[in-house]
């Protein structure tokens, strides 16, 4: 049995949960709502203020959708009540991020800026110009907005300049040496 799967969801205070016969689950909740085709294969059980998840097949497609479903419903829930977010750090002489109306504009040592504008599940914001917040309630859409802003200028591994996730660490390289 999935360990994460078995475990049961509590639907908190002021967020409605809905499921459709065709295994559509909606959720809706004080930052908005989301909505999601789930897979015919893993059985739902909502009872008040609880969701279970169940499984009949033991192949090996169906058991590694258990604990999949769960956790994709788990973060709907948290995604409309608590919402998400990803802090990317540009670190480089003259790299900066700003905002101009509602698009975020890189300027990261190419020839051009690079333009990147949120959509209805996220928002950009630049507190300062070396720091970009990408929020939303979706896990999914800000996670690959994050990537996707990254993916402009990678942290290379021999001075560290790039676009990096909040903490996370570069491993740096030695540069060449003379004879």
């Amino acid at each position: 049995m999935s360990r994460i799967g078995k475990q049961i969801i509590e639907i908190p205070e002021g967020v409605e949960v809905t499921f459709t016969e065709d295994h559509v689950v909606t959720v809706k909740g004080k930052k908005g709502e989301l909505t999601r085709q789930l897979r015919p294969e893993i059985n739902i059980h909502h009872e008040g203020n609880t969701i279970e998840f169940t499984r009949d097949s033991e192949q090996k497609e169906v058991r590694s959708l258990h604990g999949t479903t769960r956790s994709l419903v788990q973060n709907m829930i948290d995604g409309v009540t608590e919402g998400f977010s990803k802090t990317l750090e540009l670190v480089g002489v003259g790299y900066r991020a700003q905002m101009q109306g509602n698009k975020l504009v890189l300027n990261v040592g190419l020839s051009h800026p690079v333009e990147f504008e949120g959509d209805e599940l996220t928002t950009i914001e630049t507190p300062n110009q070396n720091q970009i917040i990408v929020k939303g309630i979706s896990k999914e859409a800000v996670g690959e907005l994050a990537a996707n802003i990254r993916a402009v200028r990678i942290p290379e591994p021999y001075k560290g300049k790039g676009i990096r996730y909040q903490g996370e660490q570069v491993r740096r390289k030695e540069g060449k040496t003379g004879k």
